[in-house]
């Protein structure tokens, strides 16, 4: 996908009383980029159909979900605070959210049961791999990664990541909740924050699953010393905003390969739209440059 890309054009969206409906579910939900991504693949595929930003008190969520099944709705994505009320609220886990311990889309079932899935750790891995830049694991040479934080979207990035065949680790400034991510998933290494910078040269990917760096966030100038990376480390963020991060800044000036966190965003939103509304859709540079446009 490339950054100069122009945004496309796209049909007049369809939306008729037959149409099929889906939504993100959050407080606040304003900031999701959901709605844009999937109402422009609805036009661009000529679906009948509507993805809407829905949000909702954490204590309304239960009733929020059964209303929306009530009156139709396909499904929807459920982001923050409401990921482990979904996990709680589905009849059915997918391999994908028991092993995230979370879930971020809801499927609607004709029988009146609802499914619950994580997409996020595969849509992380998609877009390393959309970019070619997922490590070739092999059985002679294990591949490794660090996680940079231990919350739920580290645990979705290290699962998928396992599944996939590499060794993980994580680090993060409260020990305590490394060692908690490492107990849900055998197999995770737990690294002290102080001493990861100069353990990165038996690392293959490096992925910072924080609000660090993020616009707005906690630590926006957030800025880790990448010197001791072995030249092949591929360091990633998925954070989207800004697109280049401080610390996607200091791997480039390091000569490292980088990606950004907007294509985990729009690969992990793939599933839910195929499940919703019967289309599998592409992410591609229009995509891309329709959803910067908003930003």
């Amino acid at each position: 996908m490339t950054e100069s890309a122009q945004a496309p054009m796209l049909p007049r969206q369809i939306l008729t009383g037959k149409a099929r409906l889906a939504g993100v579910l959050g407080w606040p939900v304003s900031h999701s980029r959901s709605p844009v991504l999937h109402n422009y693949w609805l036009s661009r595929y000529g679906i009948d159909g509507a993805y809407v930003p829905l949000p909702v008190h954490p204590d309304n969520f239960e009733q929020a979900v059964r209303g929306l099944q009530a009156a139709g709705f396909r499904g929807a994505n459920v982001t923050i605070p409401h990921k482990e009320a979904a996990y709680a609220l589905t009849d059915d886990l997918d391999h994908s959210a028991q092993r995230a311990g979370a879930v971020n889309t809801l499927v609607f079932q004709p029988d009146g049961r609802i499914r619950g899935i994580s997409t996020d750790g595969d849509g992380f891995v998609d877009s390393m791999k959309a970019e070619g830049l997922f490590p070739h694991v092999h059985a002679t040479e294990r591949k490794r990664a660090l996680l940079l934080g231990a919350g739920g979207a580290a645990r979705s990035v290290a699962a998928a990541l396992q599944d996939q065949g590499l060794d993980v680790a994580v680090t993060n400034r409260t020990v305590e909740r490394a060692e908690k991510l490492a107990d849900a998933l055998p197999g995770l290494d737990v690294v002290s924050w102080a001493e990861w910078e100069g353990q990165l040269g038996a690392y293959d990917v490096l992925v910072n699953t924080t609000s660090l760096g993020m616009e707005g966030g906690p630590d926006p100038m957030f800025r880790p010393n990448l010197k001791c990376a072995a030249h092949h480390l591929v360091v990633a963020d998925i954070v989207y905003v800004p697109r280049l991060t401080p610390l996607l800044a200091e791997a480039e000036q390091q000569g490292l390969k980088t990606l950004g966190g907007l294509g985990m965003l729009l690969h992990q939103a793939r599933l839910g739209f195929r499940e919703w509304f019967g289309q599998d859709p592409e992410v591609d540079a229009d995509l891309e440059a329709y959803v910067r446009a908003t930003f």
